[in-house]
């Protein structure tokens, strides 16, 4: 087969593969779109390998790149090599910096791991600034602990940890690709990053609850007006933050008043059926008029290639600012502590997730209606047998927590 015979075969777009030489093809996927293959047998087993796109404009390969290709295959193939594994070693040598690593480490994140998104933004926010530029096999022991000191004298010590765990994570990886021999991150434990964690127990009072909401209104131009909604929903809903943030307005029947968040975007891979109060229907058509058309709640405030809707770190740094603290400087204390100088103790935007269930608690909600209002998962046989929703039980709960909140996020 000729190119004009290849051009010919891409104008008809009749899917198949088509034989240019012996172990050589063209495969059609659709008009317009070819691509080279090769076909070969390596220890009894039939295996594939795609070349790249034909093309005569510089943007793809041409035939006789092709048979070049094809013909460095067989010279793998004939000193013994897999051709699919040659090429994946001269893609991981060609890897040089950390950032080059860490990225192929997070791709297979993506296959094994639930929520890949948090190794992702930890990395990105916190690591990539400090090593991703340092060549893989530059990096070295003080390079990790100024790296894990850095994130816990900002007071962020579980995020200290994390980092720990995803270098480590990194580097094996390295090793695994043939690049480095020695991981620098493995003589460190959790007492060089951010120490033992304990169980968070901080809850909110109504009264903390009264100031925080007073304080944010005051700082307005630090804590915006998205701010202060999304802070009231995870009150009044009592989801992940995450939920939330991510949430489309697709899920939402406003006339019927219920949320219907799928699986694939809860932590238990389990959907739910969540009831909205009345009070909370201005909220969220207010947040619907903010919006602007976006398919989001609360849709990305800059031009981001990411994705179109807030980062995971927003609500978390607009709160840390009304603590004095800006996660982006090195100093722990960069502005005023508007909410510790009001006597607010510490708290973080998952503790609003706990003191929604303790408030389900002090209103006397049963235990077992609450954990469904949290969407965790019930254990033992009555999380096997009762596949009732308790929609109507959870709605009545839901509903006095969100009077309550409601009066004091909106006084008058």
């Amino acid at each position: 087969m000729n190119t004009k015979q290849i051009e010919q075969k891409i104008r008809e777009g009749k899917p198949g593969r088509f034989r240019i030489d012996t172990g050589l093809y063209l495969r059609v996927l659709d008009e317009g779109s070819g691509h080279f293959v090769v076909r070969y047998s390596f220890l009894t087993k039939r295996k594939e390998i795609t070349l790249g796109k034909f093309s005569n404009r510089g943007d793809g390969l041409t035939l006789s790149e092709a048979r070049e290709q094809h013909l460095k295959t067989k010279k793998q193939l004939k000193a013994g090599n897999d051709p699919l594994q040659e090429r994946k070693r001269e893609q991981a040598l060609a890897f040089t910096l950390v950032d080059d690593v860490a990225s192929d480490w997070l791709k297979a994140c993506e296959r094994r791991i639930q929520n890949p998104q948090i190794p992702k933004r930890v990395y990105e926010s916190d690591i990539a600034p400090a090593i991703g530029k340092h060549s893989i096999n530059k990096v070295s022991p003080p390079d990790v602990l100024s790296l894990l000191r850095d994130i816990r004298d900002s007071g962020r010590p579980t995020i200290a940890n994390d980092a720990l765990s995803y270098i480590k994570h990194i580097f094996s990886h390295a090793i695994k690709l043939g690049l480095v021999t020695v991981n620098p991150a493995a003589a460190f434990t959790m007492q060089d990053a951010g120490g033992t964690e304990s169980s968070r127990t901080r809850v909110l009072a109504l009264d903390e609850i009264n100031v925080v909401f007073a304080v944010m209104r005051e700082q307005h131009l630090q804590f915006t007006r998205d701010n202060y909604l999304a802070f009231i929903l995870l009150l009044c809903l009592g989801v992940r933050k995450t939920e939330l943030t991510a949430a489309l307005w697709e899920e939402f029947d406003l006339k019927e008043q219920v949320w219907t968040l799928p699986p694939e975007r809860t932590k238990t891979q389990m959907p739910i059926r969540i009831p909205i109060s009345d009070r909370l229907i201005p909220i969220l058509t207010e947040l619907k008029t903010r919006a602007c058309g976006s398919e989001y709640l609360f849709p990305s405030r800059r031009r981001s290639k990411r994705r179109d809707y807030i980062s995971d770190d927003t609500l978390n740094h607009a709160l840390g600012k009304l603590f004095g603290k800006d996660a982006k400087s090195k100093s722990a204390k960069s502005t005023e502590n508007y909410l510790g100088n009001r006597g607010i103790t510490h708290f973080t935007i998952h503790d609003l997730r706990r003191t929604f269930r303790s408030l389900l608690a002090e209103n006397g909600t049963p235990s077992d209606i609450a954990e469904r209002c949290l969407n965790h998962k019930i254990r033992g046989v009555a999380g096997i047998y009762d596949r009732y929703d308790y929609f109507n039980e959870r709605k009545e709960a839901m509903d006095i927590v969100a009077e309550q909140v409601l009066c004091l996020a909106i006084p008058g």
